[in-house]
């Protein structure tokens, strides 16, 4: 194998690719077990050039890819691989770090205590939030969970609404806390007067929840956690991106009093998956939860390892994809394509809105935008399952106010105008016959 040569090929299919993403379907089409039945039931015993690693990828593995990469990629939450990200990873795999201790590789470290300082500043958060990256906003909640419970070691429960992501159902679960879902008002947010915080380690609050993109009220419940000594984790993974637009931040009032607060920019920023930013203005709590430092680890540096502040001992070098992100689009290109997403939300929203039949069924903050055609939730769910169906588009569904609604989320850098209006063409005409 030649990485010059093979590694030109291998840029080149992903640029190919790239370029055709929006002509194949978006949702996978395949059934299960077709990928398997096509790959051999055992290795190969000689080797094979890289070339047919390749010509397997295009036959083979991309029928059964749903392509998170298209531009007609609505549902849950669209993520990016942007070309400096992707180029990065490339850099990532053939520099091959692994960050157990900061002599093992000190840029690696210093470059991801960097850039998590970058990412706040242009997020507005104030400089006493220390960040590290974790693989995705679960294992900061799991992580801010632990810390918290190490802290208040008496105190098992932890209060959220009941529209906060899954995540902290297994996190509760793994770390042997009780969960106790706090009902949320008519605009899908927590009601902080009904916060019960007697036996209470953590309250985990939402910015942009996955259901509906609600923005919990984050003042009155930090307030709430300060005067009851309880730990307040802010899951923004989503939304937390869009606070580099100045006009948004005040949807982000109180994220600074909270003792920890993730975002994941492998969703709305342009990173590949995974990157997850998890701040705290508490890490020396973290450190005492997390450090475990054993004889073959002990070294004379005066640092502080990344390891001693979370759950795994090896890290991969995932700033590097965050700093190349940053440094190839800057604070004017990430406004741009957020400004962007907004309003191609804010016209979909008045499509739909404008159109007989049809409701918006929570309100929309960011890109996020929940509605419903008028009927069954069986009549909804049969017209979301024809829409995805015909590989078009491709979007999800959450249930509100014990109603099934239809989700459009836009967060792909490539969509456009005309990739939300051929979603709303797919929506009218596969409801016409329904």
């Amino acid at each position: 194998m030649s990485l010059r040569d093979d590694g030109a090929a291998a840029v080149e299919w992903v640029a190919s690719y790239l370029e055709r993403v929006n002509e194949l379907p978006v949702l996978s089409q395949v059934e299960p077990g077709d990928i398997r039945a096509a790959l051999p039931s055992s290795p190969p015993d000689e080797p094979e050039p890289f070339s047919a690693v390749l010509r397997d990828l295009d036959s083979v593995l991309l029928p059964g890819l749903t392509h998170w990469q298209s531009p007609r990629f609505f549902a849950y939450f669209a993520t990016t691989a942007s070309e400096p990200g992707v180029l990065a990873e490339l850099l990532i795999a053939g520099l091959n770090q692994v960050g157990i201790l900061w002599r093992t590789s000190p840029a690696l470290q210093e470059l991801e205590e960097v850039t998590l300082e970058w990412l706040g500043q242009l997020l507005g958060l104030p400089a006493e939030f220390h960040g590290h990256i974790e693989d995705t906003a679960s294992t900061g909640v799991l992580s801010a969970l632990a810390v918290a419970r190490a802290l208040r070691p008496g105190r098992r429960v932890v209060l959220c609404s009941e529209h906060t992501h899954s995540a902290a159902d297994k996190a509760a679960r793994l770390l042997e806390l009780e969960l106790r879902k706090v009902p949320v008002d008519d605009a899908f947010r927590l009601r902080p007067e009904l916060l019960e915080l007697d036996d209470a380690c953590a309250v985990i609050a939402t910015i942009g929840t996955t259901g509906a993109a609600a923005i919990d009220p984050i003042p009155e419940i930090a307030d709430a956690c300060e005067a009851a000594g309880v730990w307040l984790h802010v899951d923004a993974a989503y939304a937390g991106s869009a606070a580099v637009c100045p006009e948004l931040r005040p949807l982000f009032a109180g994220w600074e009093c909270a003792d920890s607060i993730g975002v994941n920019p492998h969703k709305w920023l342009g990173v590949p998956m995974d990157c997850s930013a998890l701040w705290t203005r508490r890490s020396d709590d973290f450190r005492r939860t997390f450090s475990l430092v054993p004889e073959f680890l002990q070294s004379p540096d005066d640092a502080v390892n990344l390891s001693e502040l979370s759950i795994p001992l090896g890290r991969r070098f995932r700033a590097l994809k965050l700093w190349a992100v940053l440094r190839c689009f800057g604070r004017s290109g990430l406004e741009e394509r957020i400004r962007e997403h907004v309003r191609l939300a804010t016209l979909f929203e008045k499509w739909v809105r404008d159109e007989p039949g049809w409701e918006i069924v929570a309100p929309r903050y960011f890109s996020l935008v929940c509605f419903r055609r008028e009927g069954t939730d069986e009549d909804n769910e049969r017209l979301l399952d024809q829409v995805n169906a015909s590989g078009k588009v491709f979007l999800s569904h959450s249930r509100l106010a014990d109603r099934y609604s239809l989700r459009l989320a836009i967060g792909n850098f490539r969509t456009t105008e005309d990739d939300v209006r051929l979603a709303w063409e797919v929506l009218r005409r596969e409801a016409s016959p329904l």
